[in-house]
Order: C-alpha cells, then structure tokens, then sequence
C-alpha cells in the first residue's frame, strides 16, 4: 500500500502530457487575472482546456479524507490568505492588491499531472511581491534537491531553510506527494525537514514538490466547507508545485512552461 512506485521512461513521458495539459490551463488562468473576474470564470477556463485535450479534472469530485462533501470544482482558487484548496465562486471577485494561487490537475491517458503558482492581482505591495519571489526560489530550491542518492530531508530543508531565513513560516499541515496514476501516492513531501534523513531519492520517482509559506505564522485553520485553508493569523499565503521527474540526469520538471507569471523558472525542464 506504501509503495513508491518508479516509473519507467515511457511512463514518464505520459505522464510529461498530462503535465502538459495542466501547464497550459494554469497560463490560460493567469493570463486573464485581473481586478473585476471571478475565481468561478477561472474554473471555466480550466475546463475548457481540458475539453480541448479530452482529458479529465483531477480535482473535481476528489473525495475529502473526512468523508465530507467532495471537491466541487475543477481548479483550487486561494486568495490572498488562503493557503490551498479554495473553492471557485461567483462571489469571489478579485481586487487590486490580492495575491491568488491556482492549484490544477489533469489526468491523460490515465496518468495524472499537478501544478500550481501564485500571481498577483494588479499592483500588489512590496512584501505581496517578496513573498512570491520567496515561493519560487523555495519551489527551485527543493527540486534541485530532486537527485538520485538523496533523501527526502535534504528536499525538505532546502524549503524550510531559504523560507525562514526570509522570515516566513512554512506550512506543515498539507505536504507534497508522489504522483502517477493516482493524484497522492507515496512519499509525502514536507516542506520542513533536516537534510541526510527520510526516504531516499531515486530514479523512477515522480514527485509533487509544492511548497507552501505564509507571511506570519505556519498555522492553519480550515473553513466550514471542509476544504478552505487559511492561515490562522489571516496574513497572506503562497503556493507553487511541479510535478517533477527523478531521472539519471537529474531533476525533470514535466509541468514546466515557457513562462511562469512575469518570470520564468530557472531551471525550464532540466537541472
């Protein structure tokens, strides 16, 4: 049941589709961000590029572990202080100011791909903008970790030392995760560890690397809807994921794209 399960090269490159799929309704999203749109015309975005590919929403009707209502949406939509899983609304209208996560799945051919960035919603302030940039770097961070011969800790330190020597918390309660045919497979992934320890890293591995890092504290709490999480001192969140391959040469970034909001990863599909 807790088996990781490797991937062979083939299977990698379908998984790389799926991931690809993901990857062009996440740019579709941000490109239309802007003060005055709803977080319900994202998911309507959303849905029309898997449409276009044939292929199915990962999130919608995901079961919650507490057995309450599923996932109603095909896109999560956190604003500003929402950490993940916000649920697309017509009510939800996005201001000047906001900063909002995107989390997308897809699923091809039976193979599921996952990513998610952060992006700011018009002029946005000068800690909004540092908190991003710090999400980025502690996304690369990690996935240049992503190596045979590693381990998991090293992964996880690498998010929780860059983030804390900025000053923000990082998130404990929701972790990264395997990926293949199924959304969460194992290993999970915490954003907070000591190098040299945990599961070794090999190549076969298909991780959803995302770290998660709030402006305040590390504390969570979740709304009524059984999914909303926010953080506890209602101080702003960020959130970025690949889904990222272990291969002989190193950290493979399937949901990589040309362009990732204003500026690009530095390491496009290799490192």
């Amino acid at each position: 049941m807790n088996t990781i399960k490797l991937k062979s090269p083939d299977e990698i490159e379908a998984m790389y589709r799926a991931n690809q799929v993901v990857a062009e309704a996440l740019m579709a999203m941000a490109d239309i961000v802007k003060p005055g749109l709803t977080t319900a015309e994202l998911d309507e975005v959303a849905r029309k590029v898997l449409e276009k590919h044939g292929a199915r929403s990962a999130f919608l009707n995901y079961p919650h572990s507490n057995g309450g209502q599923a996932f109603p949406a095909t896109v999560c939509t956190s604003v500003n202080e929402i950490i993940v899983h916000g649920v697309p609304s017509r009510d939800t209208v996005l201001k000047n100011g906001d900063i909002l996560s995107m989390d997308f799945g897809a699923v091809v051919d039976g193979w599921v791909g996952d990513s998610a960035l952060t992006v700011p919603v018009g002029d946005v302030s000068e800690d909004a903008r540092r908190l991003l940039e710090t999400g980025r770097e502690c996304l690369s961070a990690a996935i240049d970790q992503a190596r045979d011969g590693r381990r998991l800790g090293d992964l996880s330190n690498a998010v929780q030392r860059l983030a804390e020597s900025h000053g923000f918390g990082v998130v404990t309660e929701f972790v990264g995760h395997g990926i293949g045919r199924s959304m969460h497979e194992p290993p999970p992934i915490p954003n907070v560890g000591m190098p040299g320890t945990g599961q070794r890293i090999k190549v076969g591995m298909v991780l959803a690397i995302e770290p998660m890092i709030n402006a305040g504290t590390p504390a969570v709490v979740t709304e009524a809807d059984g999914w909303t999480a926010r953080t506890r001192d209602r101080k702003l969140s960020a959130h970025f994921e690949h889904s990222v391959a272990v291969t002989p040469e190193g950290p493979r970034i399937l949901s990589a794209r040309p362009r990732w909001n204003q500026r690009a990863s530095p390491r496009e599909t290799r490192s």
